[in-house]
């Protein structure tokens, strides 16, 4: 889904240079890559690192750098990148405006921002859905939780986001929700069937652009513009 709402919003098919702050295995990077664009990939977890590597084996136009995404400013010179990824990386760091301004200040002046975020304003629904109503209930006034990996991390709420990037110099265009039906599956769940899926996938797609469904998805994807 992100990778397919990501490539409404890019200025051009290919050809653009593109920072993915937090790769991971480089899942969109190579994509990107792939699609022609000049992708650097930054990861700041050895084990993760290794595996895009190994992932990006031969790939043309990827460059994987180990790095952390806070220390971007020490990276990258300003207005680097005509577009910037943080997918699953914000709730992370415990300081957000900070870190959203250095990934603003390497983007160029009408660059694109894609920051994927967990959505603070749903957090109650998948413990109320499984009968934890003591999660649920602080989770209306507590955007810190516990995710699946055990680890504590924050979600963060669409207009407070939107206003900080407001402040930072970066007018968010979009936004999309992003498992609006499949992020309620019990843990466990098998995949649906191969006759079933793409129907899975459209019903996914047009939630993430329709209200009120966007809004209760687990995750927010916002597309945002430098301005200047």
């Amino acid at each position: 889904m992100v990778a397919r709402q990501l490539a409404e919003r890019l200025p051009r098919p290919s050809g653009l240079s593109v920072l993915d702050v937090g790769c991971g295995q480089a899942t969109q990077a190579l994509r990107l890559a792939r699609a022609g664009h000049t992708v650097t990939g930054l990861e700041a977890d050895p084990a993760m690192l290794a595996a895009a590597r190994r992932a990006a084996a031969g790939a043309q136009g990827l460059t994987l750098v180990e790095g952390d995404g806070r220390r971007l400013d020490r990276l990258f010179p300003a207005a680097s990148f005509d577009v910037v990824l943080c997918h699953g990386v914000l709730m992370y760091v415990p300081e957000p405006e900070p870190f959203l301004a250095s990934l603003v200040r390497v983007l160029r002046p009408g660059g694109l921002l894609s920051l994927l975020v967990r959505n603070a304003d749903a957090l109650a629904l998948r413990p109320a859905l499984e009968g934890d109503w003591a999660t649920a209930l602080a989770a209306f006034d507590d955007p810190f939780y516990r995710n699946r990996l055990g680890m504590d991390v924050r979600a963060d709420r669409r207009a407070e986001l939107t206003a900080t990037l407001a402040g930072l110099g970066a007018r968010v265009d979009d936004w999309y929700g992003v498992r609006v039906f499949t992020d309620w599956a019990p843990d466990g769940t098998p995949p649906p069937a191969e006759a079933d899926r793409e129907a899975l996938l459209r019903a996914e797609e047009r939630a993430a652009r329709t209200d009120p469904y966007r809004a209760v998805a687990a995750l927010t994807h916002l597309c945002a513009l430098r301005e200047g």
